[in-house]
């Protein structure tokens, strides 16, 4: 393949942004691809180069770069309307009445502008709630750039994990590992009248896809409430992703106190969401004393949008076809792997996949998890796969990000860049690009 209209690009980039990207997950090596367009379920970059596209904009896209044309509709009226006007807008009641209907936990919902604010602003509203400081995070778990969470280390030990964040805010952020119920009682039973919330994702979506093991959401669940604190789910990637309509609290059948979203609940648009109990949600300004407010919050054309993304899904077929492919593509993989890298581990769930590098797998595989691991303690290979952040950090993350990537991109398929950021199908993917798919894994492979 020819990049030298990207090379270009990038050398442009250097001189006026930082790193040449406005997200650091954008500045693969040796440099980046620069996209001109999308087509379905494809990409095309600046110098005529089409990639199956398995990023979808790190997950918003459900349908591809082709929306259906009652989403097309719906983002061109209200943008012919006018962008903005600082002033409610009736299709903000319509999506937010929407998502009450399908999503276990949503009462009430406060739109925001990226799944950073949301959680940022579930953590200020669970403490103000609680009147307590603490907040226990997933070690490994991902919940946007706010200074609560970017922290490492473990219980008693954390730092933050970036320069420019005052040690002081760590104090009161406990990581734990994920899938970990004894350090999570622990905790509680050393803390537990100074915690405000758990903060998780119920599968850790940016930890390669980790699921929980079987109990442990509902150990957490248990724990906050036998100690006063919230349970929030941050479901910004999992979120009418993984379980449908009902998303993956729907599908684990436990319901959490807070709920935050991002991606697909925008429609391909900038967004954010904090759901939740209405006692919980209406504590925000101007109900209550919460403060939380943004210009472009409930912007008109992302409600649209993302209104007009989850209608189309629950009147038609989109999670019966996005997750087949998803299931297809696993499969497919955890054959080739079985002939080529018995050592490697399928993840993922419903439309989401990755493989992760593994370093040791079980001696016998005939009887592993066929559709990804999802953590059967009867699964020959439960005592290697992963299970928390340390476990993916610790594969080879550097074949992944130096040659396996690479070569996959060379051969037409654009996956995300490390061994970490989950990758999914979309509604506009089809067999023929599962099997074209699948010859790139076995050639690289």
């Amino acid at each position: 393949m020819n990049h030298d209209e990207s090379r270009g690009l990038y050398d442009r980039a250097l001189s006026v942004l930082a790193g040449g990207v406005n997200s650091s997950v954008r500045a693969t090596k040796p440099y980046p691809f620069f996209v001109e367009r999308g087509d379905g379920a494809h990409v095309i970059d600046a110098d005529g180069n089409r990639y199956i596209d398995y990023v979808l904009g790190y997950g918003p896209l459900l349908y591809g770069h082709s929306a259906p044309e009652p989403i097309q509709a719906a983002v061109q009226k209200h943008a012919a309307a006018g962008p903005m006007y600082g002033a409610p807008t009736e299709i903000e009641v319509e999506h937010a009445e929407f998502v009450a209907r399908h999503v276990p936990s949503v009462e009430m919902i406060r739109f925001v502008n990226s799944g950073t604010e949301a959680t940022v602003s579930a953590v200020r509203l669970a403490r103000a709630t609680t009147g307590r400081d603490k907040i226990v995070v997933m070690q490994g778990g991902y919940h946007g750039a706010q200074e609560t969470t970017l922290v490492e280390g473990g219980p008693g030990s954390a730092t933050p994990s970036s320069p420019g964040i005052p040690s002081s805010f760590a104090e009161h952020t406990i990581p734990v590992p994920f899938n970990d119920p004894e350090t999570a009682h622990e905790v509680f039973e050393e803390h537990g009248e100074d915690i405000a919330a758990v903060l998780t994702e119920p599968i850790l979506g940016n930890t390669a896809i980790i699921h929980p093991v079987d109990g442990y959401l509902q150990t957490l669940r248990d724990l906050t409430e036998e100690h006063g604190a919230l349970l929030i789910f941050d479901e910004v990637i999992t979120g009418f992703r993984v379980g449908g309509l009902q998303c993956a609290q729907g599908k684990f059948g436990i319901t959490p106190d807070i709920t935050t979203f991002g991606k697909i609940i925008g429609g391909g648009f900038p967004v954010g969401a904090i759901g939740g109990r209405a006692e919980l949600i209406e504590q925000f300004t101007p109900g209550g004393d919460v403060f939380q407010s943004g210009t472009f919050s409930g912007h008109p054309v992302t409600m649209a949008a993302g209104h007009e993304y989850l209608k189309y899904a629950a009147e038609n077929d989109v999670y019966d076809h996005v997750n087949r492919l998803g299931e297809k593509l696993r499969r497919g993989i955890t054959d080739i792997l079985q002939d080529q890298a018995p050592e490697y581990t399928v993840v993922g769930t419903d439309s989401m996949f990755k493989t992760v590098f593994t370093r040791h797998g079980a001696p016998d595989r005939a009887d592993t998890c066929q559709d990804g691991c999802t953590q059967h303690e009867a699964c020959p290979n439960y005592d290697y796969c992963p299970k928390t952040g340390a476990d993916v950090a610790n594969a080879e993350t550097d074949r992944w990000e130096r040659i396996f990537w690479q070569e996959m991109k060379d051969q037409g398929v654009f996956l995300t860049a490390n061994q970490f950021e989950s990758q999914f199908v979309s509604y506009a993917h089809t067999d023929e690009d599962i099997e074209e798919t699948l010859e790139a894994y076995k050639e690289t492979l």
